[in-house]
């Protein structure tokens, strides 16, 4: 073979090269077929892209069409538990906390449900026009997330007072005109009954009515205090033989000979936020 052939064979062989390393896959020189010189080459098979060459953009649709939005994932329901008298747990502790913060009185808080945290939910749903039950269902689960707030008796009153509510069966007492406390409580039934009073020998009859109006705080006693129509707890008296006492039943109904009745254990705070001399208004007809 001549010189001029085995260059003319290195320079094929050079563009062979040059043309395997910038061709795509397909070509009749990368599938080792000869060419013969000044033939006509064929057609560049088109390139092969990868599938992260073509791939859409995230969210983006082929053909330039408009994807469709995600449908988002429903959040999930959260059901909140149903609390009953008995009930011992920690949702009752969360329950007795929230109440403490609204300023009534569901004694200490120990998860668990009793007849101070009833008496205390009792107040709560009446002043947020629930039906008082002492059940803790949703309807009381949304009104402790955003509660009412009593609207006072008394336009104007003394920082320092209490306000019975006879209507509503409810106790208010305000100190530096915040409200301190807020109880369910239990009134004159507004039944006759007869009694011998004090001093005298013959009985005397009367209606079981506690009287609306304005009083004040006065005599108070720190223990049991025995009368004749029974025995009162801690009772502050505020209109004669009126007051506010403890006593170990506080029903829905006004039963009492006349004295306001609230919880044993609110009868304790009551002593303790509410000195001599407070005002009491009492207002409404039970």
């Amino acid at each position: 073979m001549s010189i001029g052939v085995r260059l003319a064979g290195v320079l094929l062989a050079g563009g062979a090269v040059l043309i395997v390393g910038c061709a795509q896959t397909g070509t009749a020189e990368s599938a080792g077929r000869s060419v013969s010189p000044g033939a006509t080459s064929p057609a560049p098979t088109p390139p092969i892209m990868s599938a992260t060459a073509v791939s859409p953009s995230a969210g983006a649709a082929p053909d330039g069409a408009s994807a469709a939005p995600a449908t988002p994932e429903p959040a999930p329901v959260t059901r909140r538990p149903t609390l009953r008298f008995g009930a011992h747990n920690d949702d009752v502790k969360a329950l007795q906390e929230k109440l403490r913060g609204l300023h009534y009185d569901p004694g200490a808080a120990d998860g668990k449900y009793g007849q101070t945290t009833q008496l205390a939910l009792f107040a709560f749903q009446k002043v947020n026009r629930l039906k008082p039950n002492g059940t803790v269902g949703e309807s009381v689960w949304k009104a402790l997330d955003a509660p009412r707030t009593p609207t006072p008796l008394v336009r104007g009153g003394k920082d320092e007072r209490v306000e019975i509510d006879l209507g509503r069966q409810l106790l208010y007492v305000y100190r530096d005109g915040e409200l301190a406390l807020i109880s369910h409580t239990s009134s004159g039934g507004g039944y006759k009954f007869c009694t011998t009073d004090p001093g005298a020998t013959t009985q005397r009859c009367r209606y079981a009515v506690t009287p609306t109006g304005d009083f004040n705080t006065g005599r108070r006693v720190a223990g049991w205090d025995k009368g004749p129509l029974g025995s009162l707890y801690k009772p502050v008296y505020f209109n004669g033989g009126i007051a506010v006492h403890g006593y170990p039943s506080v029903p829905l109904t006004p039963v009492s000979h006349g004295c306001v009745r609230v919880p044993m254990h609110t009868a304790d705070v009551f002593q303790t936020l509410v000195g001599t001399g407070v005002p009491v208004h009492v207002r409404g007809k039970a």
